[in-house]
């Protein structure tokens, strides 16, 4: 018999890679979807989404969270539903507890009633260290410094350790350092840097606004990070993985490798927040935008994962100039598409 799984925050970039990766698993999928205005299968090639089986509702209805794993009634749950913008973290915090924090242990609950052996991932984040220095590992402190990382944080110690260690529950937490993928939002910083270098390049932007170009960060390929999380439902004891591919990159390097690769090289003048990137003809492309600071930065995440290649056996695939390389590509055929 298939096993069933249930993902929420199946209708983001992790969500669509992990349902696409379960089903050619033989997973049943079945995906927690909040309403939406717009089509939230939009990352979601149509063959994976005629397989997988939604349910209507969202982390902050105990109903619905209820319904879902009833529904489902999963041999495995994939919490990646969250508030998962930092920034808008800072103008939302109690929206971003709310979802991150009672949300989680909304669901625990609840699939602690249906099925007490059910086994639960939990989508943590490389944010929870905070200022700690780099490179950050699984035994490294949580130093948070944004109301994402907070809530993220107390969900880990709170939910993931206390529900393991008294409750006996398969929880485990990834906690995963970037990932990004031509399905990544068009608010994160990644994208938006080859989003909008495509649209320069055709002519259909001027210029491209950044925060802090010096902050360093591990990007991985989204594809190969919901592997990870699959692998350490399948072990035999539950446990806790830094996902990361132990490089990093600063935003401004990000910036001029997208730029390379699309055929138009940045030179830069200035410094801090005066910085200004040029094409080879001397036009401005990008510069720095104060507002775009955050409150508190987080200036260096770079993760070790020695403890997943070790025991899980994960290795990223995709390098850091493939992954630029794809977003790239991806991003030209959009725009020529006219896809915005």
């Amino acid at each position: 018999m298939a096993k069933k799984a249930l993902i929420t925050g199946i209708t983001g970039q992790d969500g669509s890679y992990l349902a696409e990766f379960l089903l050619e698993k033989g997973y049943e999928v079945y995906g927690l979807v909040r309403r939406s205005s717009n089509d939230p299968f939009a990352r979601i090639p149509s063959e994976t989404k005629q397989q997988i089986k939604p349910i209507k509702g969202c982390l902050r209805d105990r109903s619905a969270v209820q319904n879902a794993v009833e529904e489902a009634a999963p041999d495995e749950i994939y919490n990646l539903g969250a508030q998962s913008d930092v920034a808008d973290s800072f103008k939302i915090p109690e929206e971003t507890w709310e979802t991150n924090y009672d949300g989680f242990r909304r669901l625990v609950r609840v699939a602690m009633d249906v099925n007490p052996n059910v086994k639960i991932y939990q989508a943590s984040t490389s944010e929870m260290f905070g200022t700690t220095p780099a490179p950050q590992n699984e035994n490294s402190p949580f130093n948070p410094v944004s109301p994402y990382a907070k809530a993220k944080t107390a969900a880990h110690e709170d939910i993931v350790l206390k529900y393991r260690e008294r409750y006996g529950l398969f929880i485990c937490s990834g906690i995963l350092f970037n990932h990004e993928s031509p399905r990544r939002g068009l608010h994160f910083v990644t994208r938006k840097i080859t989003h909008s270098l495509a649209k320069i390049k055709l002519g259909l932007q001027d210029c491209l606004e950044l925060g802090n170009l010096e902050a360093r960060r591990d990007w991985g390929f989204a594809g190969d990070y919901v592997k990870a999380m699959w692998m350490m439902l399948q072990q035999s004891e539950p446990e806790d993985f830094v996902i990361a591919t132990g490089d990093s990159h600063t935003v401004q390097y990000f910036v001029e490798l997208a730029a390379n690769f699309l055929g138009m090289p940045v030179h830069w003048s200035g410094v801090g927040i005066n910085k200004i990137g040029y094409n080879n003809l001397d036009e401005m492309i990008t510069k720095v935008n104060k507002s775009f600071f955050r409150e508190n930065e987080v200036n260096d995440l770079r993760g070790d994962a020695r403890k997943a290649k070790e025991k899980l056996g994960w290795q990223p695939q995709v390098n850091f100039n493939n992954l630029v390389t794809m977003m790239v590509n991806s991003d030209m055929e959009l725009v020529r598409k006219g896809v915005t």
